[in-house]
Parts: structure tokens; sequence; C-alpha cells
């Protein structure tokens, strides 16, 4: 099937004189993850990851990824004939280097102009003016084979009300538009799908548990368009929109919107997200200033109002997961389960909860070696029992009307070896150093994981993926700016000063290729702490209420003031959790957060 499809697309390649051509896992808006109708790399290699890029040239293909991906891109491209390119590791090439490398003197390179930035799309532009060829990028190929291809997204779009935003959209408008005076911006081109919906206070569902809505937005001193396909709108839309003074154009016409944009405006974008086709679609006399959009400082800041929400929402959540933790603990051993049923049964213990909106992402659950696949997702191919033995690996999370929740526990599920238990309480020991760290104000996380990876590096060991990721109110479960990793990667814009509202994640792990894999994730709000002559000291609140599983913990193995730690952690997730129980499960929960 995929050699097939790789021979036709090659064909309409060649009838173009094009020698390279890129498929990424892209919308038009460079969101992370994208609707069914965007995943053209996935139909073109058979890869269902959601990070990826494809290159193919006439005689080879190949798919690179990083290294979350590592194991499950190298079972799905069996007998695809494409070559996995393992992104980070030492000697693999880059996306940039290899097409530098395979383009030859006076050669094309291809790819829909509408699903690669500008900033990608001008270093393409590079290599092949250094190799005296060009770009094609007027189509988009694979659209030109893929006869079953499902239409473009347009789900129904609802308001999200100020008592769960916190801030009105008049509010927010206002805000930008002070940034835009600030860099002399007359006109602001936003095409981030999670920065429009959280300006515009709407959500919707144009992809799979990132509620948003597919659209561009154009902004002026006094004018604000919202480029929408007409059939989401609604009376009660409309009247939202009028009362914001908000107007609204089909969606397919920004591009012409930009194309005739009047000589001497400066437009304001980011040349990292607007599409290649949108900025040269800017014509010549308009100055534009490539900076980060406003926005994305302004929704990674949550206001007070929210980080109640969000409180709230991981009670309600935590309900959900110790629920569970309770249902597995009692019930492996003695009812069939499987991968999929114990997802299945998780998430109706979330549908349970008053507020849900949806799951925030697919469900990670990986018994055994399938837990050391780090975005493992279980299917009926894959799908295995659960035993009464080994690890569980249960990364998941909810939208809820407060908030936006995502957590990893990991459970024993019978007995454990001695190494496993020391993984275990290495990767706990990890998670509860770095939520009790205190800094001063103008550290991001490049300057705090070192106090994550410590207990990894002092043995030579290391996990390959961040720490954490800031985490959107019901938007993209991964936002940036900020996040924990050590070290700054081009395709990451994660080193932003950490400031308080800000909600991080705090996600160590392990993973032992064909035996386990060990996370334990909790969400962190930064916060405010003393002010004194040395600076504005900061700290994290967690705010994630579930049980570390004292089960596979080995208590010896931590210092004393790490057990205390733990111990504090959990005397906090009872004292939080105990009003919404009674009886066994009440019991249950004191017995796991007992102090060791």
């Amino acid at each position: 099937m995929i050699p097939e499809r790789l021979t036709r697309l090659r064909a309409e390649m060649a009838k173009r004189n094009i020698a390279i051509y890129v498929v990424p896992t892209a919308d038009f808006h460079e969101s992370e993850y994208v609707g069914e109708y965007f995943k053209a790399r996935k139909y073109m290699t058979g890869f269902t990851g959601s990070a990826g890029t494809a290159v193919i040239t006439m005689t080879e293909a190949g798919l690179w990824t990083d290294a979350r991906y590592f194991l499950q891109a190298g079972k799905q491209l069996e007998g695809s004939t494409v070559t996995l390119y393992k992104m980070g590791e030492e000697g693999v090439p880059t996306v940039t280097e290899y097409i530098e490398k395979t383009l030859k003197e006076g050669e094309v390179i291809g790819f829909d102009g509408r699903v690669i930035n500008d900033g990608l799309g001008n270093r393409f532009a590079e290599i092949a003016k250094a190799k005296n060829g060009s770009l094609y990028v007027e189509e988009d190929l694979v659209d030109l084979i893929w006869e079953d291809r499902p239409n473009l997204p347009a789900e129904p779009v609802w308001i999200l009300e100020e008592k769960y935003a916190g801030e009105s959209t008049k509010s927010k408008l206002e805000r930008v538009r002070a940034k835009m005076e600030e860099k002399k911006a007359t006109i602001h081109l936003l095409s981030s799908l999670y920065d429009i919906a959280w300006l515009l206070n709407v959500r919707g569902n144009d992809i799979n548990y990132v509620p948003v809505v597919l659209s561009f937005l154009a902004l002026t001193k006094d004018t604000c368009i919202w480029f929408v396909q007409e059939k989401v709108l609604t009376e009660e839309l409309r009247a939202y929109l009028d009362e914001n003074k908000i107007t609204t154009r089909p969606y397919e016409s920004f591009y012409d919107y930009v194309g005739n944009l009047s000589k001497g405006e400066v437009v304001l974008l980011n040349k990292n997200v607007v599409n290649y086709r949108v900025c040269h679609s800017i014509p010549e006399g308009v100055s534009v200033v490539n900076e980060v959009d406003p926005t994305v400082l302004m929704k990674s800041i949550k206001n007070e109002i929210q980080v109640a929400n969000i409180r709230k929402a991981h009670e309600k959540d935590a309900v959900a997961v110790i629920k569970f933790m309770y249902w597995l603990k009692n019930n492996i051993g003695k009812i069939p389960m499987t991968e999929i049923s114990a997802s299945d049964y998780l998430e109706e213990m979330r549908k349970e909860q008053d507020g849900y909106l949806e799951l925030s992402f697919d469900t990670i659950c990986g018994y055994a070696a399938h837990g050391a696949i780090m975005h493992y997702a279980a299917t009926p191919e894959t799908d295995i029992p659960l035993a009464p033995e080994g690890f569980l690996l249960v990364d998941s999370g909810g939208h809820y009307y407060e908030g936006t929740t995502d957590i990893t526990r990991t459970f024993a599920l019978g007995p454990l070896t001695d190494e496993m238990k020391a993984d275990f309480t290495r990767v706990c020991r990890s998670n509860i150093n770095l939520a009790a760290t205190k800094f001063l104000h103008g550290c991001s996380g490049l300057n705090l994981d070192v106090v994550a990876r410590e207990p990894f590096w002092e043995v030579g060991l290391d996990f390959k993926h961040g720490t954490g990721h800031g985490v959107g109110y019901i938007l993209n479960v991964h936002e940036g700016p900020n996040g924990f990793r050590y070290k700054q990667t081009p395709d990451r814009s994660e080193g932003a000063i950490l400031e308080e509202g800000m909600v991080t994640t705090d996600e160590p792990g392990i993973y032992i290729e064909g035996k386990y894999g060990i996370r334990t994730e909790s969400e962190l709000v930064c916060r405010n702490g003393e002010k004194n002559e040395f600076g504005q000291f900061m700290y994290f609140e967690n705010v994630t209420y579930v049980p570390i599983d004292l089960d596979a913990i080995e208590p010896s193995l931590m210092t004393e003031t790490e057990r205390k730690r733990l111990n504090d952690y959990h005397a906090m997730v009872y004292k939080t959790m105990a009003p919404y129980f009674e009886g066994e499960i009440l019991e249950f929960l004191k017995e796991y957060t007992r102090a060791i």
C-alpha cells in the first residue's frame, strides 16, 4: 500500500520536475496535532505518531521523528520502503541537512506552501538557490493521489464564558492592540488556532482532543476580522461577535486579504508559525515585524480565576483516577482486563464528572514492554491482557469547563523486582524534587531541569523527552512558551522565564526497551513566594491530587528530605480528596497516602 502510494506521488513529482518533496505533520496553522484531513504524512508513510516529517525523492523515502516515537515508527515502517531517521541521534542528518546533501544542481524542492511555516520554507529556498534550483509550492501533490481524503473539518463552535476564561475578549483585544502599538504594527496576522481561540474566547472541535476552530485572524487598531468557515456561524455566535465588534469573512479568503494589503502597512506576525504561502502573499511595500505573537505569553499566564478553576478541574480528574486506581488494584487477576478495557474504564470515570468535555489527548495505557514506548496507543492489534505482575503506565487527561488535565501514574499490578522498584523510586525522586524547587524570578525551565535530571545523571541514566511542557486552558495540552528541558532545540520554544500563573507538567521517566516503562507526571502552577533584598522568589503549587503508587517505592533509596517531600505531597492529596470519598475507597486512599 505505502510503496504504491509513493510510486503514484513520484509520478506527480516527475510531471513537475520535482526532485524532493516534503510532507510534514502539519495543517495550515502549524498545529501540533492535526485533523484527519491534514494527515498526509501518515497517508504517505503509514506512521501514525503525532510528530514527523516525510521526505520523498525519486528513489528514496525517509521519515524523521523524535525519540518518543523511535520504537513505534520502527515497527510501523517495516515493509514500507520508508527509512527511519532518528532525530537527535549521533550521525543522523536533520531534514534540511539531508535535503542539502541530496539536492543536485538545478533541481526543485516541492511542498504545499500552506503546511510549512515561512521560516522553514525560506530555509528550503536558500538550499535550492545555492544549487541554482527552485521551489514548487503551488500544489498539494498528496491531494492529487488521496482519493478518499476526509473533508476539511468544520465542527460546531461554542463560546467560553468569562466565569471560566477569567477575562473578556474585549480586554484581550485591548491588550494585544497595546502590544501592536509598542511594535508600531498596523496589522497583526494571527494563524495559530490556539491563540485565536484564546483571544476570542471560543472553542470548537476541528482537531481531536484540541477544542479549536479552523480559522485565521487579522487585527488592526479599529477592526478585528475572523476568517472562518461560514457553516460554523450560529445566530448566537454572530451576536457574540457583533457585540465584540468582530466581523467575519470566508476562511479561504485570507490569502486574498493578505495579498491586497496597502503599501505602507506594518504587519506583525510570527514567521515560524504563519505558513509560507501567507507570507509570500504579502505585497511589496508592506513591512513585516517578525516576532512571537503577543498572545503566546498572555495565554500561558493563567489568571486567578483560571487557577482557581484549574484546581477544581484537577479535583474532579483525581476523583476519576483514584476510582480507576482502586478498581485496578482490587480487580487485577480477578476479572479480565486489557490495555484498552482499562483505558475505557478510566474514560468512563471521567465522563461521570460534572463539567467534563472530552479527553485532552489519546490515552497512553501501556502494560509491561508497551510502557517503554513513550507515546504508545493501544489498538485492537496491539492490545494485550493485564496480569497481576509488573507495571501499567497510564498517561491521560481531560478537558473540563474548569481547565485541562494531564497526569501520568505508573501502577504496580503485582510483584516487582528490586530493579523495578529502584527505577520507580528514582522517577519519584525526580518528580518530587522538581516540584519542591524554589527559585528566583528570571529562571526558566532550562535552568531548573537539572533538578529533575540529577537522580538520573548521578548514575549515568537519562530520559529522551522534555521533563515538562506548558498546559493550555481547554486548548492544546502542550502549550509554550514554558517547559522543563535542559537544552534548547530549534524546533522548541520552551525557554520562557517562569511567571506566576504558568502551568507546567513535571514528568520524568525511565524506559527499558522490551521490559517496562515508568513515568510520573503532575501539573505545577508557578506562584510568587517571598520577595526580599535578593529578589522575587518563586515556587510551585502541585495541583495533581492522585497518589504515587507506594507499592513500588523503596524508601531506603530516598533521602530523609525526599521521604518528607513525598509524605507532604500525599498528606495534601488526602486532605484535598478525602471529602469526595467514603467507606472502602476512602480507606484505600488513606492507605495509599500513608507516611513512609
